[in-house]
């Protein structure tokens, strides 16, 4: 079982290097747009690894995964999916909604495009 805390500590370390270098943040806001705020890169690279392994490799494929979806569907949709795919878990009729209307339908598949679009490219 890998020392979480020396990892997450890791990740920091190596978070810091790469932003810290000339151009880095500059060139990132330009290719993710203002809109996506870091906590939910974060979160989307931490479940990307968790789904996955927690290694160097798939740390850069899941930072890329969420590089390509922040440039193929704006925040507002995401987070829009996001909370669909969360209340689509409640059981019974009051998830129901969450599972079958139009509008989450068209978020989720918005959401699953830009991730397979994020495979094919960084996986």
């Amino acid at each position: 079982m890998p020392d979480l805390a020396n990892f997450g500590l890791k990740v920091c370390v190596i978070a810091g290097l790469v932003c810290s270098a000339p151009g880095a943040m500059a060139d990132d806001a330009v290719r993710r747009g203002p809109d996506y705020p870091t906590v939910a890169i974060a979160d989307y690279v931490l479940g990307c690894m968790k789904a996955n392994q927690e290694t160097r490799t798939v740390l850069e494929q899941c930072s890329c995964s969420i590089d390509v979806i922040t440039t193929l569907i704006p925040y507002s949709r995401y987070e829009e999916a996001e909370a669909f795919l969360s209340l689509g878990q409640i059981s019974g009729e009051r998830g129901v909604i969450f599972r079958t209307s139009e509008e989450s339908k068209a978020a989720v598949q918005d959401l699953r495009r830009a991730q397979v679009e994020a495979e094919l490219r960084c996986f």
